[in-house]
């Protein structure tokens, strides 16, 4: 029965009872409902984890969560709304690392980086091509030929620039040497419903937020942004993009919850139990993952950070490649030369 579905989960705006029967021992008490800000809108790759890990954090800490969507300008704007938010502990926000390290690179936020963020990674995403069932396009070979001789006639839905889906379909430019037309959506969820119903060519956002529809056969799905084939029960296996583009750069994408920086220390001691004790070995999230086509992969702390480099660097350094860097990846300490983590400039 796939969760049928994360949407029960996504149903709601306001979410989560904590009960405190189900409460760890810690310093930290939150005497009040946390609000945990998603960025994006509802249904896509961010929203759909985060309901899912929210009912953990919920009970273990004794007081409700609150899922809040606030979307625009590719994540951006509520991310910033947390980062003014005052620094309580009682504002986080959920995303893909590779965005909350990278907003100044692209210009989206200013002067930010992966510093300004205690780290709580639950899962790594892997975006698919797909198209929709009718399309002309059987397999990726069919579809790489037409970007390549009608470039901008395919047009990609995606959920902007520094979405998943967004960064995945200008990889796949640069590997493969095509121009193309982008859609931008509020989310990526809506972005592969959009090209289900025929509005656009193509989707490349991540695996989770298309697989109900390629079991229910309104998606073709043609690769996934892997060295190795995706397998998700009840269909056939997605073969890797290396089959066409063996040279392609990839690393995991990690998704998670992150607390601003400057909150009291009882604050990141509690989560981080939270992490520990509730987290790594949750149920639900590995139900969740083998179910969509994610990684279980929690991790925490300078571990989590660790993880999210590789991803940090090549998103970082491909917008470089692409012309949409408005800062230097130096500023936030990469340098792309070497494709290294090195001091902040």
């Amino acid at each position: 029965m796939y969760l049928a579905s994360w949407r029960i989960l996504a149903g709601s705006m306001v979410v989560l009872l904590g009960g405190t029967a189900g409460s760890i021992g810690q310093e930290w008490q939150p005497d009040r409902p946390i609000n945990l800000i998603v960025p994006w809108g509802a249904g896509g790759s961010t929203d759909q984890v985060t309901r899912v890990t929210a009912p953990i954090l919920a009970e273990a800490l004794g007081v409700d969560v609150v899922v809040v969507n606030q979307p625009g300008a590719s994540g951006a704007i509520g991310t910033q709304e947390v980062l003014n938010a005052a620094k309580d502990g009682y504002t986080w926000t959920a995303n893909a690392i590779a965005n909350n390290a990278t907003y100044s690179v692209t210009g989206l936020l200013e002067g930010t980086d992966i510093d300004d963020w205690h780290i709580y990674l639950s899962v790594a995403n892997v975006p698919v091509v797909s198209v929709p069932a009718d399309s002309e396009f059987q397999d990726f070979g069919q579809l790489l030929e037409a970007l390549k001789t009608r470039g901008n006639e395919i047009t990609v839905a995606t959920a902007g620039i520094t979405s998943s889906g967004g960064t995945a379909i200008a990889a796949l430019s640069d590997a493969g040497t095509f121009d193309y037309n982008m859609i931008t959506y509020d989310g990526g969820g809506p972005a592969a419903i959009a090209t289900a119903s025929g509005e656009a060519m193509v989707t490349t956002q991540l695996a989770v937020e298309q697989t109900e529809l390629i079991r229910g056969g309104r998606l073709r799905a043609l690769a996934v942004l892997s060295a190795e084939p995706l397998v998700l029960e009840g269909v056939d296996p997605i073969p890797p993009i290396t089959q066409w583009l063996p040279e392609m750069e990839l690393a995991p994408d990690y998704f998670g919850i992150f607390i601003p920086r400057g909150v009291p220390d009882d604050v990141v001691a509690a989560v981080d139990k939270v992490w520990a004790e509730k987290v790594m070995n949750a149920e639900a999230l590995k139900t969740y993952a083998e179910t969509f086509g994610a990684v279980f992969a929690p991790s925490y702390g300078a571990d989590a950070r660790e993880k999210a480099m590789p991803v940090v660097i090549l998103e970082a350094c491909s917008s470089v490649e692409r012309g949409e860097a408005v800062q230097d990846p130096s500023t936030i300490g990469i340098d792309c030369e070497t494709r290294t983590e090195v001091g902040k400039s």
